[in-house]
């Protein structure tokens, strides 16, 4: 084994959380780390870093060749959102149906609106870029802790709607589909268990963590830059039903036509259009919004396009060979070493995705020849993906705290527990199913 090569690995990830802790920006961060990596890895590293073909920069440049897109008009149809008030006003109207005696109404509901949007098939960086907005005033007026939002929003979009519940139309479902021949409803047995296994735990969390918080008397709290940044209250609001109707023919064009290639973007450019006529007497300088959407869309594109750059060269040096082995040698039953070497790439790549391509690439082969069912593999590959993919360089992480205002010790301890947690709760169930004789 490598061990010079695992070191380098090791040295990398903590270089890049380091860098994190010391508010470095992660674009920065991620190829000092992916150099460290190579330093102990005997590849050439200017050619591994700068070169033409699977690189760092190819990687990079790879993903932001393929969401640049729907990161910029996801930014600027949330900015849309918030200048008009169209977030305000449907958060009022949220809270008039709630109620505003009790503070966990709302976080459950904000919860359903986000696993409704990804089983939707929304994308969850469109999700977040929506959502935020929209919640920001619900807690205000609640007067609850702004940490708290990442409880409902992680865990509706991050946890049971992505990896978990049969017919999901998210990557982390298809992706296994694919690679498997397996259909999305994949061991729907397992997948519904698990569901509910991780619903009642993210419930539980929420209302534990809300009540810890309203013991200390934390309240709403945000940085002055994004306060005096809230000019909303001084318009006229939009209608509940002209400032909802963006998301509905967004969802529902995506939902319609589902099947037809690139159909988020066409969705999103009609949302955006539409919402230009529909706020115009609330934004008198559209080109405002406009410029500021496509300005926040770059650092978030490149942002998260970086650790993934990171997590393809740690996962492709020699050295991570030997990490396949330590992972196949895991006691217990096969599914279990199977998910943990997946979500052990999760952390590594900081990505969910990246995860399960590489497991079924390296991993299904070995465990589909122990005489493991092929849907099987595919919820252990999909589940198991989220075991560690919340890191410190977790670009959802990092764009979601940019958009938010909070820091990485605001939000991480709350994310991690509410996607990483919740998929290991997924995880001890499919064990226990294996053990019995149901999975």
């Amino acid at each position: 084994m490598d061990i010079l090569g695992l070191l380098g690995i090791l040295l990398g990830i903590l270089t890049i959380i380091l860098f994190i802790i010391k508010k470095f920006s992660i674009i920065v961060a991620a190829p000092i780390a992916t150099i460290v990596v190579l330093l102990f890895s005997g590849v050439p590293i200017l050619e591994t870093v700068f070169g033409k073909e699977n690189s760092y920069m190819t990687a990079l440049a790879g993903f932001v060749a393929s969401n640049f897109a729907i990161f910029l008009l996801g930014s600027i149809l949330a900015k849309y959102m918030d200048k008009s008030g169209a977030t305000i006003s449907i958060a009022n109207k949220v809270l008039s149906v709630v109620g505003t005696k009790n503070p966990y109404n709302a976080l459950v509901a904000l919860f359903i609106i986000s696993a409704i949007l990804t089983y939707g098939g929304i994308n969850v960086f469109v999700i977040i870029f929506a959502l935020i907005p929209m919640a920001k005033p619900i807690f205000r007026q609640l007067n609850i802790s702004w940490k708290l939002v990442t409880i409902p929003v992680f865990g509706g979009t991050s946890t049971f709607t992505m990896t978990m519940l049969p017919g999901a139309p998210s990557l982390h479902n298809i992706v296994p589909s694919t690679a498997l021949g397996t259909t999305l409803t994949a061991a729907p047995f397992i997948g519904i268990v698990t569901s509910i296994a991780a619903i009642v735990f993210i419930l539980v969390f929420m209302k534990f963590s809300l009540s810890s918080s309203l013991r200390k008397n934390e309240t709403f709290h945000v940085n002055a830059k994004d306060e005096n940044s809230n000019t909303t209250s001084k318009l006229e609001l939009p209608s509940f039903m002209f400032s909802l109707l963006p998301i509905i023919v967004l969802l529902g064009i995506i939902l319609l036509f589902s099947s037809v290639s690139n159909i988020i973007i066409v969705a999103l450019i009609v949302a955006i259009l539409l919402s230009a006529i529909l706020f115009r007497k609330q934004i008198s300088n559209q080109k405002e919004a406009l410029n500021q959407g496509a300005t926040e869309s770059l650092s978030s594109t490149i942002t998260t396009g970086s650790t993934i750059a990171f997590g393809s060269i740690a996962t492709g040096v020699p050295a991570f060979n030997g990490v396949f082995q330590l992972i196949q040698s895991i006691p217990g039953p096969p599914v279990l070493s199977l998910m943990i070497g997946t979500g052990l790439i999760g952390g590594i790549t900081a990505s969910a995705v990246g995860a399960i391509g590489i497991s079924v690439a390296n991993f299904a082969p070995i465990y589909l020849e122990m005489g493991l069912d092929p849907e099987t593999v595919h919820r252990a590959i999909a589940i198991g993906s989220g075991a560690l993919s919340i890191v410190p360089y977790s670009g959802f992480l990092i764009i979601f705290n940019n958009l938010t205002g909070l820091t990485m010790k605001d939000t991480f301890k709350n994310g991690f527990i509410s996607i990483s947690v919740t998929h290991w709760v997924a995880m001890a169930v499919i064990v226990i199913m294996a053990i019995l004789g149901l999975a």
